[in-house]
């Protein structure tokens, strides 16, 4: 049961990343899909983060590099990819995940109280 519910946030953020690809990839093949489609993965991984920390949501950036490179540039269903500048965009969009991964459990982490010093006595 342990192992269940801690599987749960990883199964969820693939659901997610799964749900993202198929609306990006329906854009994608009617024709009016975005220039740099993977970009729209950032706003879901932020909120995976703030859901359920960074863990799942470092493996929703990997996965979206691995979905984006697939189904959404050419030569689609293939991880090659054909535009050498493309590269440059999921080099980006890899860098820019996990920046707001980091940035989004430095936000979330709980303050820390600062100790108090003993106030000094006089004699």
């Amino acid at each position: 049961m342990r192992f269940v519910k801690s599987a749960i946030p990883f199964a969820v953020t693939l659901l997610v990343a799964a749900a993202v690809t198929a609306i990006l990839l329906y854009f994608k093949l009617d024709g009016v899909g975005p220039h740099h489609p993977v970009f729209f993965y950032l706003l879901p991984i932020a909120l995976v983060a703030i859901l359920f920390g960074g863990r799942p949501a470092t493996l929703f950036a990997v996965a979206a590099i691995l979905c984006g490179a697939f189904f959404l540039y050419d030569p689609i269903y293939s991880l090659r990819v054909s535009n050498p500048l493309e590269y440059g965009d999921l080099i980006c969009f890899a860098v820019l995940a996990l920046m707001a991964v980091k940035c989004t459990a430095e936000l979330l982490r709980p303050a820390k109280v600062p100790a108090t010093r003993p106030r000094y006595q006089r004699p």
